[in-house]
């Protein structure tokens, strides 16, 4: 029997379909099993061999934009920015952005504009392996699900041999007292 008749016969059996009919996951279930294979993959390592250098860059940045470190000095810098044009060097008549701070709304806009869409990839991508986890965990799932049916009917089949053997032996008691 031909590898292609087997993949059939074994996903008719398990899952009533024809191995043309399944989705991508089912057929990596039914191979893995035809194979005797785990089948279990790591979503984050398969999400980070897709991922794009602009991908990466999109995740630093929102994992730097996203923290308290960032907030805390970000802080940091406006306060000194304020309190640098509004006193020090106002007194020497050198403030080049002084209140209200229009050069510095300006820059901060700049940033919004920049890092929000930035942050939006990254976001998307996190969906996106969000996405490939949820399939992974299906794989799995069908797999696990798959293999206590094929056990069940193991069982069943050694039940049967077991209760045809008593059957046969009971008859043979039977036959040996007439």
């Amino acid at each position: 029997m031909n590898q292609s008749t087997h993949l059939n016969d074994l996903s008719l059996r398990l899952l009533g379909r024809a191995f043309d009919e399944l989705d991508v996951e089912e057929r990596r279930v039914v191979e893995a099993i035809s194979r005797r294979a785990p089948s279990s993959r790591d979503a984050a390592d398969i999400g980070d061999a897709q991922a794009s250098r602009g991908d990466r860059l999109a995740d630093r940045v929102a994992a730097v934009g996203g923290s308290w470190g960032f907030i805390i000095v970000f802080t940091l810098v406006l306060l000194g920015w304020m309190l640098l044009n509004s006193e020090v060097l106002q007194r020497f008549g050198l403030a080049f952005d002084p209140y209200p701070f229009i050069f510095l709304n300006l820059m901060l806009s700049t940033l919004a504009a920049v890092q929000a869409p930035i942050i939006m990839m990254s976001q998307n991508r996190q969906a996106a392996k969000d996405r490939l986890t949820a399939g992974v965990d299906y794989e799995i799932n069908l797999r696990a699900e798959l293999e206590i049916m094929r056990l069940h009917e193991k069982l069943d089949q050694m039940r049967v041999s077991e209760l045809a053997e008593k059957v046969d032996a009971l008859c043979a008691r039977i036959d040996m007292k007439d």
